[in-house]
């Protein structure tokens, strides 16, 4: 048994003790494997163990890894992304989980449109205020929300958050009941579907996002270990 397969059984078995605890099964939680930092070579190993979601957060270094990995798993953008990478986006990834502004979501749209490509994708939400960090102000996300909802090839399927730098597990459980609260109240204002999406959690804290009713979390380290140097950790 590789360490990566070592790795991924305990990660697994963290996943099902936290949906046994909140009544859940295994199956309604989504795994992303965070690549970032590693190469096209793990990507194929995690394939080999059954995993077919895999993050990223840099376009430059997702692209040579994309392509050179197949059969094509799916690739998710779970980094900040700035506008003038949107076009290789929409040629990269399968979806985006880190649609912060109206301008971002515009271009995106407008890529999008011209690719003949429908891009499903999720609203990054900052949950606990923090400067360092990108998303929408929880108090701006339905003007988020309609924005999106009014352009074409996207289609916005829910709420991604990062947990909070301090405050330890309860401040992680804090931001992610808000975000489930966010999107409780988009779904009652219809602008975002019943069963819309939550993406929060990473190697630290996903049970907790798990236990609040993330539907995806977003896993590196776990998995993989420490990045190599120079690769700030992203899950």
């Amino acid at each position: 048994m590789t360490e990566i397969s070592k790795r991924l059984q305990r990660v697994r078995e963290r996943i099902a003790s936290a949906c046994a605890r909140s009544g859940r099964r295994p199956e309604s939680v989504v795994l992303v494997a965070v690549t970032k930092g590693f190469g096209a070579e793990v990507v194929r190993e995690a394939m080999g163990l059954g995993l077919g979601d895999f993050g990223e957060n840099r376009v430059q270094e997702a692209e040579s890894k994309i392509l050179a990995v197949s059969p094509r798993p799916r690739w998710h953008l779970v980094g900040h992304l700035q506008t003038n990478k949107a076009r290789r986006v929409v040629e990269l990834f399968d979806e985006v989980q880190s649609v912060d502004s109206g301008h971002l979501a515009e271009e995106l749209s407008r890529r999008a449109v011209r690719a003949g490509r429908e891009i499903p994708c999720l609203a990054e939400v900052n949950t606990s205020a923090e400067a360092a960090k990108f998303g929408v102000a929880p108090a701006e996300t339905e003007g988020l929300l309609r924005r999106v909802g009014e352009l074409p090839a996207l289609r916005l399927h829910g709420l991604m958050t990062i947990g909070p730098l301090a405050g330890g597990l309860e401040g992680a459980r804090r931001a992610f009941q808000m975000l489930r609260g966010i999107r409780d109240a988009a779904i009652g204002k219809g602008l975002l579907p019943k069963d819309a999406d939550l993406s929060m959690g990473m190697s630290e804290d996903f049970e907790i996002g798990i236990e609040e009713g993330a539907t995806i979390i977003r896993v590196g380290t776990a998995l993989f270990g420490p990045r190599p140097a120079g690769a700030a950790p992203v899950g």
